[in-house]
């Protein structure tokens, strides 16, 4: 892995470390096409809507989620890009670096 990687990898895994926003990522992956609404995650958490709103925006800032706002809601969904990235982290970890 190269430092640019390293450093790209570090600020998603910073932003899904916490265990809400891990879920929310688990969630809104298996979600129906990959994408799900703020009144979707909601009731899963024992938490305020402004609170799954701000974790939500703490993902959509690192680049893991993308967002669209249709009607009152706003639907997120998974940057492949950024996914790919935590692939690449995770196919390599067994190997030595060059």
């Amino acid at each position: 892995m190269t430092a640019d990687q390293a450093e790209q990898v570090s600020g998603l895994l910073k932003a899904i470390a916490d265990p809400v926003r891990l879920r929310l990522m688990s969630m809104i992956l298996s979600h129906q096409g990959g994408e799900a609404c703020v009144c979707d995650l909601n009731d899963a958490f024992d938490l305020s809507q402004p609170t799954i709103s701000h974790h939500l925006k703490v993902l959509h800032q690192a680049g893991l989620l993308d967002r669209e706002k249709r009607g009152t809601w706003v639907y997120y969904k998974a940057k492949p890009e950024a996914l790919s990235a935590m692939n690449t982290l995770f196919a390599t970890a067994g190997r030595q670096p060059s």
